[in-house]
């Protein structure tokens, strides 16, 4: 049987993502999602252990990633029909767009923090070394992997190719908020993507991507729906605490891997063990979030006590206690740290592993990457100079979080007298 001509995805966010096998870039689009290494985002979760705060927040970075492609996709076509001199980077973007996040480890960001491994670094080594996407994308173009390695580094000659993957007003960003927006069920992160596409632009001038004036309001609300999102759900304390957790649970096995105490597959004990931004590929792609989530369920019943605590604390989500310190000065933070380590060494908890301090920062707008112009009569200007509204939102928010077991709650009464 002859294989169809297209190929449809249907998105809860974009409806059908279809494909077309005619189109050459399309079907490389499609031999590209069929690899193994791509089909191995179906297994990390976009949000992490966000799930265990947001219990709709069971989408992958296989969802993700083509959002992004097709968000990409709606933006390119719209100003290359104007602007035909862009359509030979098209297979740029999309690819680009499409292989941003291959290089996601197990729990997504949060493995960057618990194995410090760099998703950007491995997402490069994926497409050299990985012989299913190399092979396609040299047989295709050979120059195919250094134009998106270009774009990856934001290097591109021509910026709008660049920025429409990785910019302060990319697809990327525009897909995963309307995507863990909807997931999480946050009704104040919801975009209007249309209005949003209407108004991006290409200056042929400078190359780069531009907004109309009169789409401002529009990217304004983009702005403060990314201000709210980092706030309230990537920021929210409950994720500080599965993080903590995470964290320390394989702190501790790597500890007891070390002591030859501990019993691991060879994908785990290599994560362990080696600095994972130097594994063998094999051993990077060969972890997700099931491998993982695996070994936690059965450390459960490990001998070690701490870490069969923090894994049953995590996979039973049992998690630590989030308290807002922010109104305290560093020595007053550090103090009520003391206070409360003290109080857990007197009912035999080894206080490195339950508690600690945590600070989340929040913007909804920076300068770097060429920021975001808006087109004027009197040319290109940085939208922050025009808008009160975002000149307010490069302003961060920082808020510190002391971290601790509920087991030892009556420290708050402590710390509001004593602090």
């Amino acid at each position: 049987m002859l294989p169809s001509k297209s190929r449809t995805y249907h998105d809860p966010l974009h409806g059908a993502i279809a494909l077309d096998r005619n189109d050459p870039t399309e079907a490389l689009i499609i031999q590209l999602i069929d690899t193994p290494a791509f089909q191995r985002l179906r297994r990390i979760r976009q949000l992490g252990s966000a799930s265990l705060t947001f219990h709709g927040a069971e989408s992958s970075r296989f969802t993700h990633s083509l959002g992004v492609m097709a968000i990409a996709r709606r933006a390119f076509d719209r100003m290359a029909q104007r602007y035909p001199q862009l359509n030979p980077h098209r297979p740029t973007v999309l690819c680009a767009a499409l292989l941003h996040d291959v290089g996601h480890g197990p729990f997504s960001h949060t493995c960057e923090d618990v194995f410090g491994s760099h998703h950007e670094h491995w997402t490069r080594r994926i497409l050299r070394e990985s012989a299913p996407i190399r092979q396609l994308l040299d047989e295709f173009d050979p120059d195919l992997l250094n134009q998106m390695e270009l774009v990856y580094q934001k290097q591109h000659p021509i910026p709008l190719v660049w920025q429409l993957v990785t910019s302060q007003l990319d697809c990327d960003r525009l897909d995963y908020l309307m995507r863990d927006s909807y997931f999480t069920g946050a009704t104040y992160g919801k975009l209007d993507l249309d209005r949003i596409l209407l108004a991006m632009n290409f200056d042929p001038v400078t190359q780069q991507l531009v907004v109309a004036g009169k789409g401002m309001a529009a990217i304004e609300h983009y702005l403060i729906v990314r201000y709210f999102m980092y706030a309230q759900i990537y920021n929210h304390p409950k994720n500080l605490a599965a993080s903590w957790v995470l964290e320390k649970a394989f702190q501790h096995a790597r500890e007891l891997l070390a002591l030859g105490k501990l019993d691991a597959d060879e994908t785990v004990t290599a994560w362990l063990q080696q600095d994972c931004d130097q594994l063998p590929l094999a051993d990077y792609l060969n972890a997700d979030d099931g491998v993982f989530l695996y070994h936690l369920q059965r450390w459960q019943r490990h001998p070690d006590s701490v870490l069969a605590d923090l894994c049953r604390r995590f996979v039973d989500r049992d998690l630590l206690k989030a308290l807002d310190i922010t109104q305290f000065d560093l020595d007053q933070q550090n103090r009520l740290l003391s206070t409360v380590q003290y109080q857990l060494e007197q009912i035999g908890f080894i206080p490195q592993y339950y508690t600690g301090l945590r600070t989340t920062l929040s913007r909804g707008y920076t300068l770097y990457q060429r920021g975001i112009k808006l087109q004027t009569e009197w040319g290109l200007r940085e939208i922050s100079d025009l808008s009160p509204l975002v000149k307010t939102l490069t302003q961060p928010w920082q808020r510190s979080w002391l971290l601790y077991p509920r087991e030892v709650s009556p420290i708050l009464t402590f710390a509001s007298v004593h602090v």
